[in-house]
């Protein structure tokens, strides 16, 4: 067995993010199952090296997985030629000085998104990247999960004909911190410190929308503060400067009308935290994190208006599940599979630093229609 050990300076991994899902379900998870196993029979072996600025924290985490590897001097770590992949979880507004750093550095690069606050930056770190030879991507974890896996069957296969709409519904309560401590960091909510669900989730939205269906044409945004004080990790209350919510129309190629609806301020009344309903000429589906249900154009009721009457139809019992078919594993650790063979085998990975700008620009964007109060057109963005 031909065993090819790949260090992987890990910063970030203090946060929630950074920990749970790229540290212990997918490196950690990598190693418990024996490495990466590449079509040649190689064995890819991660070996992280956990960077941060608080020590103790590094040091706890290293201790409790059985790590040796952590510093607090992100230098010393881009140094060791052992270290071939740079992987950026930090705040975004750190995000490009050490993303630079480790290009310059020689390292390919791996990075939750916003890749950036701006696409000027982005676009800089893509061009930087590129220039280097470094292979890079970013995190696009939501094409991975088993929902949207199932949704891509049902579009590979033809099943919705003519697509004509897609209709997105992502959110839930976000605890102001007072009476109940809330679910993310204050950071989120302060627009100086690079927060906003506008940047936060565009992005998602960009790559969600052009690799399932189409690029998008054009813009048009609504953004809002819904709950304009909240209170930080040490019960203080501050003043939310960035948006809580938004509300976005979508024109893609070939007239497909998207519409997605992004809150940290509304309550879920739905089967899942984010739902996609595609419309098509042939057929319906709705597709969450992990289910999917469809509904055919042979098997779809013709309901009749009527405010008079109780409905007296079972519209959600109308509609089938798509079944799994596989074994689906967690999103962000297939995502890394495909990142370290990309690094190791010269395998294909289309997530890369130019496809994070352009989710950068899609919000960038949307804040700008949002602040004009009109439709905005999306350029062809290229290194």
């Amino acid at each position: 067995m031909n065993r090819r050990s790949i260090g992987i300076v890990m910063n970030g991994v203090t946060g929630r993010m950074g920990y749970r899902q790229h540290l212990v379900r997918s490196i950690l998870a990598l190693r418990e199952q024996g490495g990466l196993t590449l079509p040649d029979g190689t064995v890819v072996w991660p070996e992280p090296v956990l960077v941060g600025r608080d020590a103790d924290k590094l040091r706890a985490i290293a201790e409790r997985h059985g790590l040796t590897a952590w510093t607090t001097d992100l230098d010393a770590a881009l140094a060791d030629p052992a270290n071939e992949i740079y992987f950026d979880a930090q705040l975004t507004q750190v995000r490009g000085k050490a993303l630079r750093a480790a290009i310059a550095a020689g390292k390919h690069v791996y990075t939750e998104k916003p890749t950036a606050e701006s696409v000027t930056e982005a676009l800089e770190l893509a061009r930087l990247a590129n220039e280097a030879g470094v292979k890079n991507g970013v995190v696009q974890d939501k094409l991975f999960l088993p929902g949207l896996l199932k949704l891509k069957r049902l579009i590979d296969g033809g099943f919705f004909g003519r697509i004509l709409s897609v209709r997105g519904e992502f959110g839930y309560w976000v605890f102001e911190g007072d009476w109940q401590s809330a679910q993310r960091p204050s950071w989120n909510y302060r627009a100086q410190d690079g927060g906003g669900i506008v940047l936060d989730m565009f992005p998602h939205w960009h790559y969600v929308l052009e690799r399932l269906f189409a690029p998008i044409q054009s813009v048009y945004a609504h953004a809002a503060t819904h709950l304009p004080e909240r209170w930080d990790e040490r019960n203080r209350g501050y003043v939310a400067t960035a948006d809580d919510a938004a509300y976005g129309v979508f024109e893609l190629d070939g007239g497909v009308v998207a519409q997605i609806n992004s809150s940290w301020a509304v309550r879920v009344d739905r089967d899942e935290l984010v739902e996609f309903q595609v419309d098509g000429t042939e057929g319906s589906a709705v597709a969450g994190l992990r289910n999917c249900r469809f509904q055919h154009r042979a098997g779809t009721p013709k309901p009749v208006w009527n405010p008079d009457l109780p409905a007296t139809e079972p519209f959600r019992a109308q509609w089938h599940q798509v079944p799994d078919n596989d074994e689906f594993d967690n999103g962000f650790k297939i995502q890394w599979e495909r990142f370290l063979a990309h690094v190791v085998a010269d395998e294909p990975f289309p997530h890369d630093l130019l496809s994070g700008a352009r989710g950068v620009q899609l919000a960038e964007l949307a804040l700008q229609s949002a602040a004009e109060g009109r439709r905005v057109a999306v350029p062809d963005l290229s290194l």
